[in-house]
C-alpha cells in the first residue's frame, strides 16, 4: 500500500450529488440542454449565439466560484491534495480530453444527464468510465505504487 488513501465524505457527497442533480434539472427546464461539463466548457468558446454563450458562461462561472463560496463561508480554502506529479496530471487530462472526443461526452453529461434520459448510449459509456476508472486505479496503485 503507498499510503494514499481516499476520505469517506458520505455527507458530503450526498449534498454534493443532490446539487449536481437539481441543477442538471434546472438547466434542461431553463434551457432545454444536457448538463455537461465538458460540453458547457466547449460551447462557450465555440458557440455563436450571444444568448449560448450567457447560461455557459453562467455555469463555467459557478464551477469556479465554488471554492470562493467555501472559503467565504468557512474562513479556508478547500484542500484539494492530488497524489501524482503534474505530467501524470497533464497526461491524464489528455487522455480524458481524447475520451470525451470519441466518447460523445463527459461523465457528467453520460452519467447524471444520459442516464436519466434512459440513454443506452449513456448507460454504456457510464459503466466504461467505471470499468476503466477502477481498473486505472488499481494498477496506479497496486502495480506501479504511485
Amino acid at each position: 500500500m503507498t499510503g494514499v488513501e481516499t476520505a469517506f465524505t458520505p455527507l458530503l457527497s450526498l449534498v454534493g450529488g443532490i446539487l449536481i442533480g437539481v441543477s442538471a434539472v434546472l438547466l434542461m427546464l431553463a434551457q432545454g440542454r444536457i448538463m455537461g461539463a465538458t460540453g458547457i466548457l466547449s460551447g462557450l468558446i465555440t458557440a455563436g449565439t450571444v444568448g449560448d454563450k450567457g447560461w455557459r458562461a453562467a455555469m463555467v462561472a459557478g464551477m469556479i466560484s465554488g471554492p470562493l463560496l467555501i472559503f467565504a463561508l468557512s474562513g479556508e480554502m478547500p484542500v484539494v491534495e492530488v497524489p501524482v506529479s503534474m505530467p501524470m496530471v497533464l497526461i491524464g487530462g489528455f487522455i480524458v480530453g481524447i475520451g470525451v472526443t470519441f466518447g460523445s461526452g463527459c461523465t457528467s453529461g453520460h452519467g447524471v444527464c444520459g442516464m436519466a434520459r434512459l440513454s443506452k448510449r449513456s448507460f454504456v459509456a457510464t459503466a466504461t468510465f467505471m470499468v476503466v476508472c477502477f481498473a486505472t486505479v488499481y494498477v496506479i496503485r497496486h502495480v506501479i505504487g504511485v
